[in-house]
């Protein structure tokens, strides 16, 4: 399993979010959309246009891909598997 999370240098939610995913040991690449443009595009293909950040693209083993936009934590805690 992958994690992508695009983010800001200034987004409040998006420093919540990181520290979240470090505090429960998970492993991701942060993409930062209003410093390199190529993640960007990236994250408009994956988000259908969608420009706010944080967005986070889990890609499980298999393949499948679940998105998740903002800092929900529930949906965070749904797709990753982590209790509470």
């Amino acid at each position: 399993m992958t994690v992508t999370v695009y983010s800001t240098t200034t987004c409040p939610y998006c420093k919540m979010l990181k520290d979240y995913l470090k505090e429960k040991q998970i492993a991701f690449e942060e993409k930062l959309v209003d410093q390199d443009d190529a993640a960007k595009s990236e994250m408009m293909t994956a988000s259908s246009g969608f420009l706010g950040v944080p967005f986070t693209v889990v890609t499980k083993d298999g393949g499948a891909k679940e998105t998740i936009i903002g800092f929900d934590k529930g949906k965070v805690n749904a797709v990753l598997g982590i209790s509470g």
